[in-house]
């Protein structure tokens, strides 16, 4: 008996962040596979599928939000019970990944939990990782097998290029480590003048943050600040204030990762910054938005790539040869 095999696609969801997935799922012309769902007394979560998934090229999409363990706990199930139920291959979408920052001991006796996330997928079934925007691009090396890195500042960049397209813009990096994330921003821009904030920071307390001096020309431009991530919104707004004291005409704050946690949403409102662009790889909620927002929509990006990996192609194409 002879038989010829089928490629077969399906898209499936955590209920952090359903919206995305099934915008995903729009643009790939297909639906999420339905699923039960829920927690025991004690909070243990249960996850089965409500359709085979023998032989299935799957693809597990979960926003890594708050509560961020419970998210990454239910991702981890979800791959395990398509990995019994014997699919084929199982694709980790991630678009953001939670435990980024732990990224490499910054002192003795501390993890390394960017790379225990890796261990805990690769031993739970994961084949592949796809997310977006890594804290660090070493990340990509923690994991035993391919990642897709996609590069959300391909979005963000062409917004503010149509939108703005009769400015003088310098790009800013919060801080001298993201120049070169920056530089990438620029030449998207067609190549505008760079910028960074020397700032210090204090090891004992995260998220809190001294910004120092403007390195660069900013005076009488509009500012375009980029980030991979808001969190408190300490370390953008200070920098924001801190551009316009240097002269800025106008500053535009962009990141991909709205986390916004804590005071960060009174922070962004009243940074005295001209639009904030963020993406939805993370949910924001209707009270988490405010007047200066814009959230940009990662899932064609994201639906573009599954549809490469489905078919065998190259997600690097996305990006011009870049990724």
């Amino acid at each position: 008996m002879s038989a010829t095999p089928k490629k077969s696609l399906k898209l499936v969801s955590g209920r952090s962040h359903p919206e995305l997935a099934e915008e995903v799922a729009k643009q790939l012309d297909v639906t999420v596979t339905p699923q039960a769902a829920y927690e025991f007394s004690n909070g243990e979560i249960f996850v089965r599928y409500d359709e085979s998934v023998r032989g299935c090229d799957v693809f597990v999409v979960q926003a890594h939000c708050e509560p961020i363990n419970d998210a990454i706990m239910e991702q981890l199930i979800m791959v395990d019970a398509l990995k019994r139920g014997s699919a084929k291959r199982i694709t980790v979408v991630m678009p953001f990944y939670g435990y980024a920052r732990q990224d490499k001991k910054h002192k003795g006796r501390e993890p390394i939990s960017a790379r225990l996330m890796a261990d805990l997928f690769k031993t739970a079934g994961a084949d592949r990782i796809l997310t977006v925007d890594l804290h660090t691009d070493q990340i990509q090396g923690y994991f035993d097998g391919p990642v897709d890195h996609l590069l959300a500042q391909t979005v963000l960049s062409d917004y503010i290029r149509d939108t703005y397209t009769d400015e003088a813009i310098t790009v800013v990096s919060p801080d001298s480590g993201r120049v070169r994330v920056a530089e990438k921003w620029a030449d998207n821009l067609g190549g505008t003048p760079l910028a960074f904030i020397h700032k210090t920071r204090d090891p004992t307390k995260p998220n809190q943050v001294v910004a120092n001096r403007v390195v660069g020309d900013v005076e009488g431009r509009l500012c375009v600040l980029v980030d991979d991530m808001i969190d408190t919104g300490g370390t953008i707004t200070k920098a924001t204030e801190q551009l316009l004291e240097s002269g800025a005409k106008d500053v535009i704050i962009a990141a991909t990762h709205a986390v916004l946690s804590g005071p960060a949403v009174e922070r962004l409102s009243s940074s005295g910054a001209k639009e904030v662009v963020l993406t939805n790889t993370l949910p924001i909620p209707e009270e988490k938005r405010f007047d200066k927002l814009n959230v940009l929509s990662i899932a064609p990006l994201v639906a573009r790539a599954i549809h490469e990996v489905f078919e065998d192609g190259s997600v690097t194409s996305l990006f011009n040869g870049h990724a």
